[in-house]
């Protein structure tokens, strides 16, 4: 204890610096407190601590004792270290040793930097649904939910269904404003949820005919000025006065809703004031009826408007003003034409049953025949037989041929020019039919009856075009451009036949001339195209595709050209673009499809090369040659099993198949399998009964070679004869047995011409076809299959 100083008083903090440190005396430890102190307890094990405030000098050095801790003494001056914490827990001495992990670990510490030890994360607390505020949302969405099963009641027509939801919504909708008022929150109290709740209840009550409820409910929401539009609701109001014959307050419920409704909204407007003519009409006050509907027709005239307009001058006995509101009403458009009224339309089965119906009642067969019987019997005799042309081209386009034909039959016997019209459609109608000989003849009727009848020589310039003769045809379609020099179809077909007579500089003359007149005509664009190609000049053939692509987006056969165009060009990656493009808007063109499976198989992505060769093997399931793809594309991509059982299931449909029989050879070789065996011995069974095969051919070509020579050395005109059936038959029976495809020849043996057979190009054979004389409306979006040509409708 000699050793140890008592503080004085005056505490000097500088005191002892120069003084001898007892701490590294290491015979005295068992004077020292502080080392006695830490050796009986857990003082020097505890963990360290950081530094209080920065720049705090950290306590002396810990020395390393027997024990293998390190302990930090405490001053022999009584007071504590400068690194110590008053409590007695050691502070890490920060300033002297790196921050991270230490290579000396606390007894019963183990190295875990990611804490995994310390378990899973807590679970989640569960929501407190007690709180006010869920209350309220949890409340609020039984609201909703309750109106939308009142709204789907009664949209299923149990009206008590669904004025029960909207009472109890009600109910619920109040407790939630009280709840709200309660929690302290009646600032946010829902206007919508209350305005849809009181709306609902009002219309529920309206339905099941409790007409005081519902005006009660109406006039909540109608007096709340925090609702916003609610004057509108008095057109509900009115109209529920209105069905309980209260005219007067009806007309002035009206008007009032009328007055809260902006010009902005004319259409609103409109039928208000229908509905106040309407009530008028109820109250016998016609003059007032008329004023709203003499406004309603100057500005918005309809079709109701107008009857009723016409009803009420009939009340007050006004004729003159009666035949000026027919004159109205008649003008009104009806939206579709007169000649499509009776056409039934594919979607709407109700509307077709309500044509249907009318089609042969009173007022149509009056419409039909007493129209034109009264016309016929009076001094417009011409008139009569224009509505019998009109008659039969409304035959047309219901698509009843047989009524069309026997009514312009019906006009062989009149004078020339409406014989003429008459012959001119008939020839159209036997045209479309391929009864060619008929089109010829009611062609050439109508060219006797009126040679400047610019539409019969089309008609008669398409008859011949049909039999190949392209010159006759040609003279034709210059005689009826040389008699109407606008005739479109005329020019066009003169286009197409140059073309087949391979004038191809005049054909691009035509069509050029064409595409001045239709600037956005995208068959007279794709021609162009065409002509161009033809000419070898692919840049603008291009550029012609591409102004069809700007009319018509969606044509598959248009990019599908450009894509050909573009890799003959050299340039895959537009091609591939375009193709892509078309296979999009034309999943079934086998072209298109064969040509994006080898550009994958090019570009090393078998895998999906697949599903092209499958969609093709769907379109064509007799072709072997895209199933047979398909397990080449497996076989490629190194999927050796997957390509064996394609492999197998092709050899099931197509046993006599060499080359599927080949690779099963080779993929049960490698793959050693013990089929490898029985597959190559059927391999040599086919290839044995192809060879007998080709010889059999070999000799029936043969043997047709020797009878031609044979027949040429007869002189008989009766043997010549013979000879010349014999040979016919032989090359007949020869070429027949060459086009048919062998079931065992191998694949690359397909040619691309035989495997289109089954598919109708959608511009080419189209396009070729000659304009017949006949006009047809055409769609924006769709090629038309022709543009017929002269008019079928009186001028």
């Amino acid at each position: 204890m000699e050793h140890v100083h008592l503080a004085v008083e005056e505490d000097d903090l500088y005191s002892g610096y120069n003084d001898y440190n007892p701490t590294f005396d290491s015979e005295e430890l068992e004077n020292d407190v502080g080392f006695q102190q830490a050796v009986r307890t857990s003082h020097g094990r505890r963990p360290p601590m950081t530094a209080k405030f920065p720049g705090t000098p950290i306590g002396p050095r810990s020395l390393a004792s027997s024990f293998g801790a390190r302990l930090h003494m405490a001053s022999s001056m009584g007071r504590p270290m400068t690194g110590a914490v008053q409590d007695g827990s050691a502070r890490p001495m920060t300033a002297v040793k790196a921050a991270g992990y230490t290579s000396s670990l606390s007894r019963g510490s183990a190295f875990d930097p990611l804490g995994q030890s310390r378990g899973p994360a807590p679970a989640l607390e569960a929501k407190n649904e007690d709180t006010p505020e869920e209350k309220i949302k949890i409340l609020e969405k039984k609201v909703n939910d309750l109106i939308e099963e009142s709204c789907m009641a009664q949209s299923m027509g149990a009206l008590q269904v669904a004025l029960e939801k909207a009472k109890e919504a009600g109910r619920k909708e109040r407790a939630l404003v009280r709840q709200r008022e309660q929690s302290g929150s009646a600032d946010h109290i829902n206007l919508d949820l209350t305005y849809s709740v009181l709306l609902n209840l009002a219309n529920q009550y309206t339905n099941n005919e409790m007409y005081p409820e519902a005006l009660n409910s109406y006039q909540i929401i109608v007096k709340n000025k925090m609702f916003s539009n609610a004057g509108r609701l008095k057109v509900n109001m009115a109209n529920i006065y209105f069905k309980q014959k209260n005219y007067p307050k009806a007309i002035k419920f009206y008007r009032m809703a009328l007055d809260q409704i902006t010009n902005a909204h004319k259409e609103m407007r409109i039928k208000i004031m229908q509905n106040i003519g309407v009530v008028f009409i109820c109250m016998g006050q016609y003059t007032d009826a008329i004023t709203s509907f003499e406004h309603i027709m100057s500005e918005s005239p309809n079709i109701k408007t107008g009857f009723n307009l016409i009803l009420c001058y009939y009340a007050i006995g006004d004729r003159e003003r009666m035949k000026k509101a027919f004159q109205k009403l008649i003008s009104v458009p009806l939206g579709i034409d007169d000649e499509d009224k009776y056409i039934p339309s594919n979607e709407d089965t109700s509307s077709n049953m309500v044509i249907e119906a009318i089609k042969n009642d009173k007022l149509h067969q009056m419409e039909r025949d007493l129209c034109v019987d009264m016309v016929k019997s009076s001094q417009y005799v011409e008139l009569a037989n224009d509505l019998e042309i009109n008659k039969a081209i409304t035959y047309l386009r219901q698509k009843d041929f047989k009524q069309a034909v026997e009514t312009l039959k019906a006009f062989e016997k009149k004078d020339s020019r409406v014989k003429s019209a008459a012959a001119t459609n008939l020839s159209f109608l036997y045209f479309l039919e391929k009864d060619y000989d008929q089109a010829d003849r009611y062609a050439d009727l109508a060219m006797n009856a009126d040679r400047y009848n610019p539409a019969a020589l089309i008609n008669k310039g398409n008859t011949v075009f049909v039999k190949q003769d392209y010159e006759k045809a040609a003279e034709f379609y210059k005689e009826a451009l040389r008699n109407d020099s606008s005739c479109t179809e005329g020019l066009y077909n003169l286009g197409l036949t140059y073309q087949r007579l391979n004038r191809l500089e005049e054909a691009l003359d035509c069509f050029l001339k064409l595409h001045a007149i239709l600037r956005n005509s995208s068959q007279v664009m794709y021609q162009l195209a065409s002509l161009y190609e033809l000419l070898e000049n692919p840049e603008q053939a291009i550029e012609w595709l591409m102004q069809v692509i700007s009319v018509t987006p969606t044509d598959a056969q248009a990019l599908a050209k450009l894509g050909e165009l573009h890799d003959g060009e050299g340039d895959k990656s537009q091609a591939f673009q375009y193709y892509y493009e078309s296979f999009r808007y034309f999943p079934s063109n086998i072209h298109v499809i064969e040509w994006l499976g080898a550009y994958y198989i090019e570009t090393q992505f078998c895998e999906k090369a697949i599903q092209y060769f499958e969609r093709a093997t769907l379109i064509q399931p007799t072709q072997v040659k895209w199933q047979l793809m398909v397990a080449s594309c497996y076989r490629r991509s190194g999927n050796s099993q997957k390509a064996l059982e394609t492999y197998k299931e092709i050899h099931r449909k197509f046993p006599e198949n060499v080359e599927c029989l080949r690779f099963l050879v080779r993929l049960c070789t490698d793959m050693q399998l013990k089929e490898a065996q029985d597959y190559a011995t059927k391999l040599k069974k086919v290839e044995k009964m192809k060879e007998i095969r080709e010889q059999r051919i070999k000799s029936g070509r043969e043997g047709s070679a020797r009878s031609r020579r044979e027949g040429r050395e007869s002189s008989a005109g009766s043997a010549d004869s013979g000879r010349s059936s014999s040979s016919t038959k032989g090359e007949r029976l020869s070429a027949k047995m060459r086009s048919l495809p062998g079931s065992n020849e191998p694949y690359e043996a397909s040619s691309p011409k035989e495997l289109d057979a089954s598919y109708v190009d959608p511009l080419g054979p189209q396009m070729d076809r000659p304009k017949t004389g006949v006009k047809k409306r055409v769609e924006d979006d769709d090629f038309a299959d022709e543009e017929l040509g002269d008019d079928l409708l009186p001028e």
